[in-house]
């Protein structure tokens, strides 16, 4: 150990977080965490950390893409295949930010930005294995 932090969790603020947490684990084809209750749900990736939902009744999602309220954050998912998890993600209750955006945008950006059911936004990234620079 380096006595450097490790990654724990990365915690979503939402109005009902068994719900969205339900959402993430279809659409990431994992479990909700049997201990997860109404105030605090979390779902266990496969290298440990935990991606987790915080109820926050007042909870008002980020608007895409002018941004107000500004987004604070949101994850960037790998899309082995892009058109399939684009499906998948429909079919789990996700729905593009922008409705006009269409399959040849995504394909030259490589990437496509969705919302989960409490608003935020998140991204379907091609597998290029590219560091950001």
């Amino acid at each position: 150990m380096n006595g450097l932090p490790t990654m724990r969790s990365f915690v979503l603020d939402c109005p009902d977080t068994l719900a969205l947490a339900r959402f993430y684990a279809d659409l990431l084809g994992l479990e909700v965490h049997p201990d997860s209750t109404d105030s605090w749900a979390d779902l266990r990736l496969p290298d440990g950390t935990k991606l987790a939902f915080q109820q926050a009744p007042d909870h008002v999602p980020p608007r895409w893409p002018d941004g107000l309220p500004q987004q604070q954050a949101h994850l960037d998912l790998t899309a082995v295949d892009l058109d399939t998890c684009h499906e998948h993600a429909l079919a789990v209750g996700a729905v593009l930010a922008d409705p006009d955006d269409s399959r040849d945008k995504a394909v030259e950006q490589g990437f496509r930005v969705y919302l989960d059911p409490a608003g935020h936004p998140f991204c379907l990234c091609e597998d290029d294995e590219q560091p950001w620079a």
